[in-house]
């Protein structure tokens, strides 16, 4: 039987962000589970805004394309997202956007997102760890049908969550980012 694959989305391209440092923490922890890991820049898959004139003029962008198969080479998904006044930042939002319109031969629009399972992250200085931006995010996955897995984590204070190696030193953030990875695990093999 293959490898499970997952696929690791940071929502942020900011030098030095909290979730960028939460998905290779995250990337760490599912190497450790003996899982086949990839983690992108959503820098690679630029994108104009999303608009339906643009559209219909020149058609789905050959990067929301691309992009849409690199969420299908994998079982399994994890998004590690920013929280931008409550929701989830414009870069995310617009590049699920554009993924939503790609519709490959033999599928239907969206198709990628119902076949998958997704997790969800995020972190922030915050106490509350961006789990504003997690109930939109998730809200925002359920319309496109994709299984999300019940578990989550906001992780917290994120400013003083990490050591050295990019790896989170508080016992309980460990915790929780082991029992996310495990479940999505769980549910991507579900998947294949």
């Amino acid at each position: 039987m293959a490898a499970v694959k997952i696929l690791i989305i940071p929502g942020s391209l900011r030098t030095g962000s909290h979730n960028v440092r939460l998905a290779a923490a995250a990337a760490h922890e599912f190497v450790r589970a003996d899982v086949e890991v990839t983690r992108l820049s959503l820098a690679d898959y630029p994108l104009p805004i999303y608009d339906a004139d643009f559209e219909a003029k020149s058609g789905v962008p050959m990067h929301a394309i691309n992009l849409k198969r690199m969420i299908g080479a994998h079982q399994g998904v994890l998004i590690v997202s920013p929280e931008y006044n409550s929701a989830p930042p414009p870069l995310l939002k617009n590049a699920i956007d554009w993924v939503t319109r790609v519709e490959d031969p033999g599928e239907s629009q969206g198709q990628v997102f119902r076949e998958r399972a997704f997790a969800l992250a995020a972190a922030s200085e915050g106490k509350l760890g961006g789990s504003r931006c997690l109930a939109a995010l998730r809200l925002i996955l359920s319309s496109c049908r994709a299984p999300v897995i019940p578990n989550q984590l906001a992780l917290s204070f994120a400013h003083e969550a990490y050591d050295d190696n990019d790896r989170l030193k508080h016992a309980a953030d460990s915790s929780a980012l082991r029992a996310m990875v495990r479940q999505l695990i769980e549910f991507a093999q579900q998947m294949r």
